[in-house]
């Protein structure tokens, strides 16, 4: 559901607004349509998603390749809808408080490239990776180039993998994200 953009410096004075401090009735239906419609998209759709996955990881010992196909998908839409659900729920409930959340989730399986991917998922998480490690780092060096840029890049992704979970399968995530940036920035 569109809405509109709030930026992160655009979060605070809302919680000293005089406005938001009254009843909207409009913001309060509208935030339970959307958070509705976000749990919906976690415990009918993720949910159902999840017993594909479920099956194939967990429970089968050998797959072909139609059913390595259908639970690799299963994952991939589980964890799209729960996501995309959980900012929904969050949404529709900062809405019905009379707050703007900022925009978190721009349909990434849209993207032309896994840079404009990143700018689509977790648009919160990516600008603060931007804003906060990779541009005061990135200034921070002196005679910054191409390849300064692409390893302070594939750090940033490491640590957003951490961000994910610290464990070897998160940094691995980020290390794959990271390197799949650069390559992308190499080949743009």
């Amino acid at each position: 559901i569109a809405g509109p953009i709030v930026h992160h410096k655009e979060m605070m004075p809302q919680f000293s607004n005089f406005y938001n401090k009254s009843i909207s009735y409009q913001n309060i239906y509208l935030g339970i349509l959307i958070f509705s419609i976000g749990l919906f998209k976690k415990v009918v759709i993720a949910d159902g998603f999840s017993v594909w996955a479920i099956n194939g990881f967990d429970v089968m010992q050998e797959l072909n390749l139609i059913e390595a196909w259908i639970t690799s998908l299963s994952y991939t839409f589980q964890l799209y809808f729960d996501f995309s659900g959980s900012i929904d729920m969050a949404t529709g409930s900062a809405l019905m408080l009379n707050i703007l959340l900022p925009k978190n989730f721009n349909s990434p399986f849209k993207s032309l490239s896994i840079i404009d991917f990143w700018q689509r998922w977790h648009i919160t998480l990516s600008n603060f990776l931007t804003n906060y490690i990779y541009i005061p780092w990135a200034k921070s060096i002196n005679n910054i180039n191409f390849l300064k840029s692409m390893f302070i890049i594939t750090i940033v992704f490491l640590i957003a993998g951490i961000w994910h979970g610290p464990s070897w399968t998160f940094v691995l995530f980020g290390l794959i994200h990271g390197l799949g940036i650069v390559i992308n920035h190499i080949f743009k």
